[in-house]
């Protein structure tokens, strides 16, 4: 199995350095030829803008587009919540996203975050995060944060989450990804 981590902005060595840690191996994803071979690939957080342009300078918005289309397992961080539900960007999934929900980044915290499934909290970091306001009725809600906000989903073949798991210790959604892939292929 092999996952790729899209290689434009955010921690993207951390989430290599996650996957390695579960016996993955990891490979960057810096234009569309990089995207064949790959089972999976996890897109890190960063500014949802600028990674959006990125995209589409190398060209790769359309490849990519078509791959998350086709059901290529998906799991983005932060800024890739915000381009997995924008139709705009990558149409993952159906869900009204607020960027920078949680305010600037003087405003960046960590909080124990019950995820659906999990026996126990998962260690999030957020940082500018965003959330959404609402989801589609196919669309899993994972976690919650506030009552309302909610912070992880999971639909069909993308896994998404308002925080960033890779800057924890923690493995689980990096787990849980995983075995989505092994899933689907």
């Amino acid at each position: 199995m092999k996952i790729g981590v899209l290689d434009l902005q955010g921690a993207v060595d951390e989430h290599l350095q996650m996957l390695a840690q579960c016996g993955v191996i990891g490979k960057k994803v810096l234009t569309v030829a990089d995207l064949d071979g790959i089972d999976g690939l996890i897109i890190p957080g960063g500014e949802s803008t600028a990674i959006m342009n990125l995209l589409q300078k190398f060209e790769m918005l359309p490849a990519l587009r078509d791959k998350v289309a086709a059901g290529l397992p998906v799991f983005g961080t932060c800024a890739g919540l915000v381009l997995l539900a924008r139709p705009d960007a990558l149409a993952g999934f159906d869900g009204e996203v607020e960027r920078n929900g949680f305010g600037r980044q003087k405003d960046s915290f960590q909080e124990d975050v019950t995820v659906a499934g999990f026996n126990k909290p998962f260690p999030g970091v957020f940082i500018r995060a965003p959330y959404l306001k609402s989801v589609g009725k196919d669309v899993q809600v994972l976690a919650k944060i506030d009552d309302d906000r909610i912070i992880a989903v999971q639909h069909n073949h993308i896994l998404a989450t308002a925080f960033h798991p890779e800057l924890s210790v923690d493995t689980r959604l990096h787990e849980l990804f995983i075995q989505m892939v092994t899933a689907a292929n």
